[in-house]
């Protein structure tokens, strides 16, 4: 599935997807899960995770300013702490909306 139109609205992000199904995503939950290697950690051949220390996350850093299209694939947040390398794919912001992903 592909969004057709997403929208900071408050705290949160609304995402209105192509079967028609809305979403409602708080941007405080969007940023906890951000994918990008700084805050999950990356993975080696064996498994294991390299991660730095969990950064204390201040209220900028769940303030939404702007979000940049990456291909016809994903979105890419830009938050008012500066933080702005996680790249979220369609099928990762299902997930965190709680649908799954396909």
């Amino acid at each position: 599935m592909r969004p057709v139109d997403i929208q900071p609205i408050g705290n949160e992000l609304a995402v209105k997807w192509d079967d028609g199904r809305e979403d409602f995503i708080s941007l405080e939950k969007l940023r906890r899960a951000c994918p990008c290697a700084d805050c999950k950690g990356e993975v080696d051949i064996m498994g294991n995770v390299y991660k730095n220390p969990d950064k204390v996350l201040t209220p900028k850093a769940f303030e939404l300013v702007r979000i940049v299209s990456v291909g016809g694939y994903a979105i890419q947040p830009v938050w008012a702490d500066g933080h702005a390398t996680g790249i979220y794919t369609f099928d990762c912001l299902q997930h965190i909306a709680g649908q799954g992903g396909k």
